[in-house]
Order: C-alpha cells, then sequence, then structure tokens
C-alpha cells in the first residue's frame, strides 16, 4: 500500500478544505479536489457554484482564505502568479484581434517567456488552425479563438493544463481535434482538469469527476460510481408495437410510461423513465411478447441525470428538510 508521501507523488491537484469568501459571500466552502497525473477530470456545477474562483486559485489569479491547494506539489495561490508547469485559461483565451493567429502565439510566447522554445507552428497543427496561421484573429469565430488558446497553453509542454469551457463555439471538427489534443496530453502524463457545461465531452473524456453545488462538493469519484448512484434515467424507446410496449412498461416495476403527451413525435417511439435494473427486467418482457425493440437511448446522459440531481434545489417542504 502506498504511502501518504507516496500517494501525493501521483496527485497533479491536491486541495483540502479551499475556502474562498468575497465579502459576506462564500464562493467555495471547505473543497477537496484530487486530481491524478495523466488524468483527465471534470469540474461541473452549475453557475455560481465556485468552479470559477476555484480555477482562478489554481491557475495563481486569487488566494484562497483557507485550506490547502498543492498544484504539482507546491502550494498554490500565494504569489498570486501561474505556478511552473500550469497552463489554461479562465473565461476564454486572451488574444490580439490585429494580429494573425501565429503572430498571437509568438507575441505571448514571448511575453510569458517561453522564447525559442516555443515550438508555434506544432501547437498550431496539434490544435488544427495551421490552415488559418497567417489569418487575423480578428475574423475568427469563438470556437477559432477557444483553440488559439489551447494552442498557447500548449507552447510550455504543461504537466497540468486547467480549461475553462474549452469546447464553448467549437464545430465538430473543432471538437475532434481539442478531444485528440486532450487525450494525447493525458496519454504522456499531463494532467487535465476541465470545467464544462458539455456533458457529453465530459462524459467522453473524463475518467473522474467533481460536481459542486453552492461551493460544495457534492460528488467526487469515477464516472461509473456517479451513473450507479443517479436517479432513474428517462430513455426513448422504439419499438414494432407501441401499444404493447406501453402495457408491459407500466407492468413493470421500476419503469414509468410517460405520457403521450410528453413522448416523441414518433407515433412508434415511447418515453420511459427507469434505472438500470428495471430497463434490464423490461426488455426480455417485450422480446418475449413478440415486440422488437428498435431504438433504446437515454434521452439526457447518466452524468446529466446525476448533476440534476445532485444540484437541483429539493423540493420538499421546509419543515421536512
Amino acid at each position: 500500500m502506498l504511502t501518504d508521501k507516496e500517494l501525493d507523488t501521483t496527485l497533479a491537484v491536491r486541495g483540502r478544505g479551499v475556502t474562498k469568501y468575497f465579502g459576506d459571500v462564500v464562493a467555495l466552502d471547505g473543497v477537496d479536489l484530487d486530481v491524478a497525473t495523466g488524468q483527465i477530470h471534470g469540474l461541473v456545477g452549475p453557475n455560481g457554484a465556485g468552479k470559477t474562483t476555484l480555477l482562478g486559485i489554481m491557475l495563481g489569479l486569487a488566494l484562497a482564505d483557507k485550506g490547502t491547494l498543492e498544484v504539482l506539489g507546491q502550494p498554490a495561490g500565494r504569489a498570486l502568479q501561474v505556478p511552473d508547469g500550469v497552463a489554461g485559461f479562465i473565461d476564454g483565451p486572451g488574444v490580439y484581434p490585429s494580429l494573425t493567429a501565429r503572430r498571437n502565439l509568438a507575441e505571448l510566447a514571448r511575453l510569458r517567456g517561453y522564447g525559442a522554445k516555443a515550438d508555434i507552428d506544432d501547437a498550431l497543427a496539434q490544435v488544427g488552425l495551421a490552415d488559418v496561421a497567417g489569418d487575423k484573429v480578428r475574423g475568427f469565430s469563438l470556437g477559432l479563438r477557444q483553440r488559439i488558446g489551447l494552442a498557447v497553453a500548449l507552447l510550455i509542454r504543461p504537466r497540468l493544463l486547467v480549461l475553462d469551457e474549452p469546447s464553448n463555439g467549437l464545430d465538430p471538427a473543432g471538437r475532434r481535434h481539442v478531444h485528440e489534443v486532450l487525450r494525447r496530453l493525458a496519454a504522456d502524463g499531463t494532467a487535465v482538469l476541465l470545467s464544462s457545461h458539455q456533458m457529453d465531452d465530459l462524459a467522453a473524456l473524463c475518467s473522474e469527476v467533481t460536481i459542486v453545488a453552492a461551493g460544495r462538493v457534492v460528488f467526487s469519484g469515477p464516472l461509473s460510481k456517479l451513473a450507479d448512484e443517479s436517479r432513474p434515467v428517462d430513455y426513448r424507446l422504439r419499438t414494432s408495437d407501441p401499444a404493447t410496449a406501453r402495457h408491459i412498461g407500466d407492468r413493470t416495476p421500476g419503469v414509468t410510461v410517460q405520457p403521450a403527451a410528453m413522448a416523441s413525435p414518433d407515433p412508434d417511439t415511447l418515453v420511459i423513465r427507469a434505472n438500470v435494473p428495471a430497463v434490464d427486467a423490461l426488455i426480455p418482457k417485450l422480446l418475449g411478447a413478440g415486440v422488437a425493440v428498435r431504438e433504446l437511448t437515454p434521452v439526457t446522459s447518466p452524468l446529466e441525470s446525476a448533476f440534476l440531481a445532485l444540484t437541483e434545489p429539493s423540493e420538499q417542504p421546509e419543515e421536512t428538510r
């Protein structure tokens, strides 16, 4: 078994009790966070949950009022500067609109002291911007600017990459480029902390997620564990005989068939709400009755369902809470 000291060497980020106040507002309330080297870790939460504040402390943009936060083995947030080996951006990358993409990277490399070590063309190629490297950024879409921000981060070959909504404005091709870059970085040992509202991106990329709500961690761990703990999921169920499927679904424990008004416009498709064991029980019953199952897909992903379950306010009356 690893000792605490040995275990810490496998962590790029180790936070314990991180707390931050803005006047009377508690932005972070005793947050614990572990991000392993070589891991893409998702940070999820509603607007105002404290995600940006936590990322800002990690990038040296703010100081924690209580608790400890170690980044790459060093205390973070003391000198109000980006720790060595850390790269990333919050609220979108800062770029010079009048300069080309290549010149933007060159100027930022010079300002940050990367100098000749910076392989600008390689960074642009990695994020799929080689063909527009000579174009001025003024005409770039939000998605292209996001990719410039990622290219800037790649210049220092980071050991920890911190990204806030990197998929904003990306088309499918741009998203694929970004996903490929992040997976390659993680495979090479870089830790990636990814804050996003794009649940599909997080489900595709992350091995673990931390969910925060009102400044507190409400879940942290593997995606598989999160899915097991989530509420039942809504599924689209398309069959050869929707009337019989509805009849069987109504009589299967744990399955709720939504009213026709809430279902798909496709008359062959029902919307059911069930957890995985209930779905596993339903399918054999349908097949046994001669009903062909043509589609069974979640309306929302397990991650999104769990996110809503963990972060939505309770609907219970005040006196029963």
